[in-house]
């Protein structure tokens, strides 16, 4: 799983095996234009509303949708949205969780609108013809449970390898965070002029501040598992290898009646 640049994308319009795909509503694909030969795949279509502990779609829903879409097992993907890649992420992430090759994940580096600035869009139907896309097991799956993070938050509190990581705003995590968690933002990974990532030795910067380095263990959270996944994607883009999703995040974590800490020092917000 990687992110590209447009140019990375340009290349292979059109090419039969890299198929786009946009995560926005409906609406805007159809209204406002989209990558040529993108298919629509609206967020809100493999978000589930059903679970408690995080909100994936489920095998069948995930491989009916990809069908729809055309999209083959061995297709290479790239996702973009025009949110900074944050609903773009989750696709990709749903898709590495139900067997979709990592190595042919991509997230497009900015958006819609920083794609639209220079290169061409279109309001052309995609009509893809559909397949038969079946899901299957992940070789390695980067989801963690309950027991798994709360062992993880102990660790991070030993100092054994262990970096929980808090994706959320200042203010949310200064109202309650998982003890010894560390607070990111996922924007502070973002350029807000470019609409893509900063540049990496300013993303090394940022993450190393705040002792999220490739030789610890990184357990990302948020509060759906929708932030992180924005995280994920650039964790796996810079090399992280060993990264565990809290795919139930602080919705499970809660329910469950898992330990809450506040910060009056997480950029002068008070508990």
């Amino acid at each position: 799983m990687d992110v590209v640049p447009p140019e990375w994308v340009a290349e292979r319009l059109g090419d039969p095996d890299v198929r786009l795909v946009d995560v926005r509503d409906e609406w805007e694909f159809d209204g406002i234009g989209h990558l040529p030969g993108a298919v629509s795949v609206p967020f809100a279509s493999f978000r589930s509303s059903e679970g408690d502990e995080g909100m994936l779609p489920g095998a069948d829903v995930w491989a009916d949708l990809l069908s729809e879409a055309g999209v083959d097992p061995g297709d290479d993907i790239v996702a973009y949205d025009d949110t900074h890649g944050v609903f773009a992420a989750r696709f990709l992430v749903t898709a590495e969780l139900y067997g979709h090759d990592p190595a042919t994940l991509h997230l497009l580096d900015g958006d819609y609108s920083a794609w639209s600035r220079e290169r061409e869009t279109t309001s052309d139907d995609a009509d893809p013809e559909p397949t038969d896309y079946e899901t299957s097991e992940p070789g390695r799956s980067p989801l963690v449970g309950f027991e798994e993070v709360a062992d993880a938050v102990d660790a991070a509190e030993a100092g054994e390898g262990v970096v929980v990581v808090d994706t959320r705003e200042p203010e949310e995590y200064a109202a309650g965070h998982l003890p010894g968690a560390v607070q990111l933002d996922w924007l502070e990974l973002v350029d807000a002029d470019t609409r893509g990532l900063r540049p990496r030795e300013e993303l090394e910067s940022v993450l190393e501040g705040r002792g999220i380095t490739p030789d610890r263990r990184v357990v990302l959270y948020c509060n759906t598992a929708r932030r992180i996944s924005h995280t994920y994607t650039v964790l796996r883009h810079l090399g992280y290898d060993d990264l565990a999703f809290y795919e139930g995040s602080l919705t499970e974590w809660r329910e469950r009646g898992g330990e809450l800490r506040g910060d009056a020092d997480a950029d002068g917000a008070d508990t």
